[in-house]
């Protein structure tokens, strides 16, 4: 058979699964992936012999998506704003709803009249004052894209990232090392702010479990049996982490810093009564495409 067979072949398999419409894509995706060739390339090979051990790989592959496994675990990769990221199911796949919560921290970061975003490189992090602390942290960082997002785009700026999963922060510094911002961001494993307990930030940043635990028969088949649960899930009503986090972050912003999260549906009045609660004022509110609130910052007196 031929490559344009077996791509015909496996987009037929694909229609029986969980996704029929992304079927074409899915099968070609898979394909591009196995062979290592961009679209070009398959576009002028398209009648060359595909056959043997990759083309009963290739079968194995288009089982494992027909079966609900996302196409990102299945090769291993993603893109987050518009970074390569390995991904591996030890951590959540990054969503394009998060590249809002990295465009607003991207704007505080550069706000005119904020506390200073800019450390001395030269120093590192050994000899850095503990008077001038690393001045964004994100808190449950998994695959890293947030950190890595923000590193990429704020040259001559330290982060730190913390994350309870020590799997997960192993990719995260590996897709730290791939995109060469490894120097400029602190991995740190513990639970929320744990490992930070001593310092002081100016913005911290977070996408924390959110999805209420009685949602979960609700969720795609993608993300109920193949995303880490500890990435997803946070109570009977999604706020658990919320409720632990934002009080914690109050005390470790130095004062006139902000705190940026991305938050679920049907969740902005229990998350505008959390940091309000916790002293924050300032609190605005951002939609994502869909009009739904997504991201929220809040600024510490």
């Amino acid at each position: 058979m031929t490559l344009r067979e077996w791509l015909a072949q496996g987009e037929a398999q694909l229609v029986t699964g969980s996704h029929p419409d992304r079927a074409r894509l899915d099968a070609e995706t898979l394909l591009l992936h196995l062979i290592g060739k961009n679209k070009a390339w398959l576009m002028a090979h398209a009648d060359d012999d595909f056959a043997g051990c990759t083309a009963i790989r290739y079968t194995g592959l288009l089982e494992r998506r027909r079966k609900g496994e996302p196409i990102q675990y299945i090769t291993g990769e993603t893109e987050f704003y518009g970074l390569p990221f390995r991904v591996t199911p030890d951590v959540l796949i990054p969503r394009p709803e998060t590249e809002l919560l990295v465009e607003k921290c991207l704007a505080l970061a550069t706000l005119s009249g904020a506390p200073s975003f800019r450390r001395p490189l030269s120093e590192g992090w050994e000899s850095m004052n503990p008077a001038l602390p690393p001045s964004i942290l994100d808190v449950g960082t998994g695959s890293g894209a947030i950190p890595v997002a923000l590193a990429a785009h704020l040259p001559d700026t330290l982060l730190t990232a913390t994350d309870i999963s020590g799997p997960a922060l192993a990719i995260a510094r590996a897709n730290a090392e791939r995109n060469h911002v490894a120097d400029r961001i602190r991995f740190l494993q513990g639970d929320l702010l744990a490992p930070v307990a001593e310092e002081r930030f100016e913005i911290i940043v977070s996408n924390p479990p959110y999805v209420p635990a009685a949602d979960r028969d609700s969720l795609s088949v993608e993300v109920r049996d193949h995303e880490p649960a500890l990435a997803l899930f946070a109570g009977n009503d999604g706020l658990d982490i919320y409720r632990r986090l934002i009080p914690q972050a109050f005390g470790t912003l130095v004062p006139g810093g902000f705190i940026a999260l991305e938050i679920g549906y049907g969740q902005r009045s229990g998350i505008h009564a959390l940091l309000a609660g916790a002293g924050f004022i300032d609190v605005q509110f951002t939609p994502d495409l869909q009009g739904i609130p997504r991201v929220v910052i809040a600024r510490r007196p």
